[in-house]
């Protein structure tokens, strides 16, 4: 038995595209350089009694030109990847993903790593983490 988990991730600049990368245990499931258009992530999940998973959506590629400020160090505009309608088998769970999930990265400079709550935006170089166990409605049961 198996389940969907599904999302789209939507980037806020196509002429500036950023690099995105995602895996599910560690197997890349997505991965492209560029993403130019909103693009429907799938990943079947083996819904078997007592596992640990964990899905990665890593930005990559971001550079300083992905950002444009004004003469006083205003952010105008940004790259970033928005991450969107995020299910278990259109099952809804956007919010309880955003309170599970977890977002490492060093704002794109040589500064230490933080790692810090994820609101559905991905600006920095950096990946989300988003764990649960299976079976996936006995988790869901106990975390909604």
């Amino acid at each position: 038995m198996s389940t969907n988990f599904k999302f789209t991730a939507s980037p806020t600049d196509k002429e500036n595209p950023l690099g995105l990368t995602i895996s599910h245990n560690d197997q890349t499931v997505f991965d492209t350089d560029k993403l130019h258009e909103s693009e429907i992530i799938n990943i079947e999940i083996d819904d078997v009694d007592d596992v640990e998973h964990t899905i990665s959506i890593t930005l990559k590629n971001k550079t300083a030109e992905h950002t444009k400020v004004d003469e006083q160090g205003n952010i105008i505009q940004d790259s970033l990847i928005s991450i969107s309608a995020i299910s278990f088998d259109d099952i809804e769970i956007d919010q309880l993903f955003f309170e599970k999930s977890q977002y490492t990265h060093s704002f794109n400079s040589d500064a230490e790593s933080v790692t810090q709550p994820f609101y559905g935006n991905l600006g920095c170089n950096g990946a989300v983490e988003f764990k649960f166990s299976t079976p996936v409605y006995i988790w869901l049961l106990e975390n909604m």
